[in-house]
């Protein structure tokens, strides 16, 4: 059974740290990219961050660059994320998703990119 798992969301102050993690299974971890999108209340998915596990290549949307850091242990085929500074306008359930090809396109159009697997969410807050 395929399953991808987010943990590590939370309440956090302004300012503040998470880290996310997104545990991956049924599937050959290597020959997927894994991707962290989020949904905040009344807006759309977007994407935030990708990384390639075959490679470690990574990308990141505009609004989190040098904020946030994906890494990826691919002996435990897990996903990370690590946030700090965090701002209020991150709130949102952050999700992991396994498809094709990491690349800034699936994360500034990811309506147009069919993701392969989902996991179920974890839900950031931030207060300010």
């Amino acid at each position: 059974e395929v399953q991808l798992v987010e943990s590590g969301g939370g309440l956090v102050q302004a300012g503040g740290s998470l880290r996310l993690s997104c545990a991956a299974s049924g599937f050959t971890f290597d020959d997927y990219a894994i991707g962290w999108f989020r949904q905040a209340p009344g807006k759309e998915r977007e994407g935030v961050s990708c990384i390639s596990s075959s490679d470690g290549s990574t990308h990141y949307v505009d609004s989190v660059k040098g904020r946030f850091t994906i890494s990826s242990d691919n002996a435990k085929n897990t996903v990370y994320l690590q946030m700090n500074s965090l701002k209020p306008e991150d709130t949102a359930v952050y999700y992991c998703a396994a498809y094709e090809s990491c690349t800034v396109p699936s994360l500034t159009h990811p309506v147009y990119y069919g993701m392969d697997y989902w996991g179920k969410g974890t839900r950031v807050t931030v207060s300010s």
